[in-house]
């Protein structure tokens, strides 16, 4: 079933206007109508994204799934591609499944256009995929951009070249980026032939350009027009070293080697060292990395404002402050002086850890008041924590890639990444075989991870290797975590006779006055599922409302959350439909402000069995295809839990007789296809809300 189409789509917003290239926009569209993958080449600089970009926004509205922006930049691995995509997609593999596997299902019957921006460097490995996922969804198209070919059999390019001079288009893109710089800023019969001098020997190139055009509200045009002949006096001989390549990559070189001469020795030591990051970076980051005797911290904020205002960083305001990004070309530049000053390797450590102290702060934090936080933060650091692990594992020492993927539990575990996390904790373990605290701690990690792709023997495994590492090294709390992940694989067998066969390993997890960690909560949620299932209701509710106000005691929201949704299920069981009602909702809001997509479909499921227990089928019909749109895209139902996916097909069974057929697929498509912000805020509603109209009817 299509997606609706106001959740069908993450192109990042055009913050300026596309200057220019009409007939080039016109060509890349017809030719993305004829093949279903199309790659636009050409020199860094060149404008490939932003071109890319246009036209997907432009077919977007045609599909009926949307187009999808995957920015392949800050991945370092061909292996990363897979989880990229899916993320971008908000497509959770809660399964063993390989990740391409799960795509290739999850695309299949969609009509989607997928835009893998930046993949020159991952081209060997994007070729397969792109083949794979192209086979498996008829109404699938992939755009790309990149230097060089992909290399799949079934590939379509567009060379793009620079702006054109002589047709005015080169002249235009200076014009409105030099009004940027300098208000009022415009040629005239005075000044063309210094802004046609200076558009030729930057060969029309885009990004060269832009960065000319920044230092007009430092330099007068011609005095501009002048110092870059100079530098590229001055480089003639670097650039020769260069002749194989089109002139464009030398005018490309010249300009950001003229940038970097203008910079003042701080900004450009600072240039090089922020190569380090992947993706956007906050400034306390640049700082904590970035900042030694020879560049102090209280000077990094006032230099991070100074590249920005020359073009060679750009910055965003968000929640938690402002954010910075340094463009692909301009990082590599940056990389390569990294490298000639003898930084490169020092660097990448100090920003590992960093980020290893980041993942440690919040593992500590994640149990406590400061989850949504601690949500918000961790997500948009994914990319430089992805950095930071292929670091750690592609030069192991101290245990790093151990601790900083088993630190990292909350953010596979708790915020939507298990598949992932299994891809790092499994192979941190490999790498790192020395019995240590940080080895055991990613063992138990693996292992809950594990728990939520329904591996109940895998999770067993590694549980029982916890165990027996914590015992090695007599340490209790780890060996806690152990038995807890061992209680927590019980679920995927035979919840209903776990009690008995667990009791034991529960009462050897204290739940402590003192402190709220993750083993005693989560084994008590899984006895009391178990205790659910084998029909021990009111015992169940009793241990989920003492749970539940010991993590109200100490602010905590994410376990809290589950022993809501849990205690609805008990509720339901024990004939109590209203009291379910009001805890399932408790729980969705907590889990669609965490962006829990397993939560928020185990809410809604049991809000619809609520709804069919006190008559109102239409909204249990609704309700059930709002979650089945979440269970879509998560892979496997009811978390694999037999009574979970029992009491759902007992709900839909107990609508349907009530609606008929027709009024309850009308009911269900209605859910379905109604944006999950939207439909959420009606599954919080009160019970009699009549449901809305699906998006776009």
């Amino acid at each position: 079933m299509p997606l609706d189409r106001r959740e069908t789509g993450n192109l990042p917003a055009e913050t300026t206007r596309l200057v220019g290239r009409r007939a080039e926009l016109a060509e890349l569209r017809r030719l993305c109508e004829r093949s279903r993958l199309v790659t636009v080449t050409g020199p860094g600089g060149v404008g490939k994204t932003r071109l890319a970009l246009r036209a997907v926004a432009e077919m977007a509205p045609d599909l009926a799934d949307g187009a999808w922006w995957v920015t392949l930049s800050p991945l370092e691995l061909g292996a990363s591609l897979p989880y990229a995509i899916a993320e971008a997609l908000w497509l959770v593999n809660q399964t063993t499944d390989p990740m391409i596997e799960v795509l290739a299902d999850y695309l299949a019957g969609r009509e989607a256009l997928l835009l893998w921006d930046t993949c020159e460097h991952l081209a060997e490995a994007c070729a397969p995929v792109a083949e794979r996922l192209l086979a498996a969804a008829p109404g699938l198209r992939i755009l790309a951009t990149s230097r060089r070919r992909l290399g799949a059999p079934s590939e379509e390019t567009f060379a793009l070249e620079p702006l054109s001079v002589e047709d005015g288009d080169a002249v235009a893109l200076l014009a409105e980026r030099a009004a940027e710089a300098l208000p009022g800023f415009a040629v005239t019969v005075r000044n063309r032939q210094a802004v046609l001098r200076i558009c030729r020997r930057l060969e029309g190139l885009p990004l060269a350009i832009e960065l000319a055009a920044a230092r007009l509200g430092e330099w007068p045009l011609e005095q501009l027009a002048a110092r870059l002949d100079d530098r590229f006096a001055a480089l003639e001989t670097e650039a020769a070293a260069y002749s194989a390549d089109p002139p464009w990559h030398q005018a490309l070189r010249t300009a950001i080697g003229w940038s970097h001469q203008w910079c003042s020795p701080a900004e450009r030591l600072l240039w090089a060292r922020l190569s380090v990051f992947a993706g956007s970076f906050e400034a306390d980051a640049a700082a904590q990395v970035c900042a030694d005797a020879h560049l102090p911290a209280a000077r990094i904020p006032d230099l991070l404002t100074a590249l920005t205002d020359k073009s060679l960083l750009t910055w965003t305001l968000t929640g938690d402050g402002e954010r910075y990004r340094m463009l692909d070309t301009l990082r590599e530049f940056g990389a390569f002086w990294l490298a000639q000053l003898g930084e490169h390797d020092r660097m990448r450590r100090r920003h590992r850890d960093h980020y290893r102290t980041l993942a440690r702060q919040g593992a500590a934090a994640w149990m406590g008041p400061e989850q949504f936080a601690w949500y918000d933060r961790v997500t948009a650091e994914l990319d430089n924590l992805r950095a930071a692990l292929e670091f750690a594992l592609a030069e192991p020492e101290e245990h790093c890639a151990a601790e900083l993927a088993g630190n990292l539990w909350f953010c596979w575990i708790c915020c939507g990444f298990p598949q992932e996390g299994r891809h790092y904790l499994e192979r941190a373990l490999a790498v790192d075989t020395e019995l240590s605290p940080e080895r055991t701690q990613a063992l138990w990690a693996c292992g809950m991870v594990l728990v939520a792709l329904g591996d109940g023997e895998g999770a067993r495994t590694r549980g029982a290797e916890c165990v027996a590492a914590a015992e090695s090294l007599g340490d209790a709390r780890l060996r806690e975590h152990g038995l807890m992940t061992a209680v927590s694989a019980m679920l995927l067998d035979d919840p209903a006779r776990g009690p008995a066969s667990h009791d034991h390993r529960i009462a050897e997890i204290p739940l402590r006055e003192d402190e709220l960690t993750l083993p005693p909560i989560s084994a008590r949620q899984a006895r009391a599922i178990m205790l659910t299932a084998a029909g021990r209701t009111d015992e169940a509710v009793a241990a989920l409302q003492d749970l539940r106000a010991v993590c109200a005691r100490y602010g905590e929201r994410w376990a809290r959350a589950y022993c809501e949704a849990f205690l609805a299920r008990a509720e339901l069981a024990r004939g109590s439909p209203h009291a379910a009602d009001v805890y399932a909702r408790s729980s969705l809001e907590v889990r669609h402000r965490l962006r829990d997509r397993l939560g928020a479909a185990m809410a809604l499921d049991v809000l619809a069995c609520a709804a069919a227990d006190t008559g109102r089928a239409e909204r249990a019909a609704w309700l059930l295809g709002l979650a089945q749109r979440l269970w879509d895209t998560l892979g496997r139902p009811q978390a694999g839990i037999p009574e979970w996916v029992a009491a759902r097909q007992a709900c839909e069974k107990q609508a349907l007789g009530a609606l008929g057929d027709h009024a309850y697929r009308r009911a269900f498509r209605s859910g379905h296809g109604t944006d999950l912000d939207t439909g959420v805020a009606y599954a919080l509603s009160d019970l009699d809300v009549r449901p809305p109209r699906p998006t776009g009817t």
